[in-house]
């Protein structure tokens, strides 16, 4: 396998960079899952062990936490197909094609501009060269499992959440105040501070969310020189902080 991968890779490829992306699609595999993590940095000796420098390996990682299933928020990916486009790619690696992307219209559109700008991509079996036909079928199959691996894992997971939803034994995440008693009733949280009344304001609000409120309304609204805020007040400017906030 490395004497075949030797001779795929050519002196025009090793002119170029050779570009390692690595991805994880939840922050939880990010920090718990570290040794996936380690084996696509690992990758980078590959590289160099079929004659591209150092210097010349160029790692995507800001795509970690990130899911495959599209390439819409993935700037690292987007950035990846753009530096092949421009030819300045002579390798592409990824420890395996789901790592690349687990949607079958943007992997395929990546293997035919690596095919175009003759660009070879590199997984843990092997070196392929997209313009030749039995490695572009091979990355081909490889593409439809990664897609369908995922599309089977989520309905695995969603059989299991209506399976447990018909027992009458599913528990969703609650609103803040609320939680289940050991009988699996929803109940109020003893540990969540009782509400109080603020003057002027249409309904009750939790102790605990007017620190938010104080924080979000301007002071000049919370001065007792004025009227005090009332509740849609106090929450269409915590909705704008949190537009704000993810917009940033």
């Amino acid at each position: 396998m490395m004497g075949e991968a030797h001779s795929k890779v050519q002196a025009r490829h090793l002119k170029r960079n050779a570009y390692l992306y690595v991805r994880q699609s939840t922050l939880r595999q990010v920090f718990e899952n570290t040794e996936s993590t380690k084996r696509q940095y690992d990758l980078r000796e590959r590289a160099m062990a079929l004659g591209w420098r150092l210097d010349q390996v160029i790692i995507i990682d800001s795509d970690l936490g990130l899911s495959g299933a599209s390439a819409v928020d993935r700037e690292g990916f987007q950035r990846l197909v753009s530096e092949v486009s421009l030819g300045r790619a002579g390798i592409v690696m990824g420890l395996e094609v789901s790592r690349l992307a687990r949607n079958s219209t943007d992997w395929h559109r990546l293997l035919e501009i690596c095919a175009l700008a003759d660009t070879l991509i590199l997984d843990e079996d092997g070196v392929y060269d997209p313009a030749h036909f039995n490695d572009r079928l091979l990355l081909g199959l490889k593409g439809t499992m990664s897609e369908a691996e995922l599309h089977i894992l989520r309905a695995r997971l969603r059989g299991g959440i209506l399976n447990k939803a018909r027992r009458g034994e599913l528990e969703i995440r609650l609103p803040v105040g609320f939680n289940y008693d050991p009988a699996g009733r929803v109940r109020l949280d003893p540990d969540v501070p009782k509400p109080v009344n603020w003057p002027g304001a249409n309904s009750n609000i939790p102790a605990h969310f007017g620190c938010c409120i104080i924080r979000v309304i301007p002071a000049r609204f919370a001065s007792a020189e004025r009227t005090p805020t009332s509740y849609p007040m106090a929450h269409t400017g915590f909705n704008n902080f949190q537009q704000r906030s993810g917009s940033r």
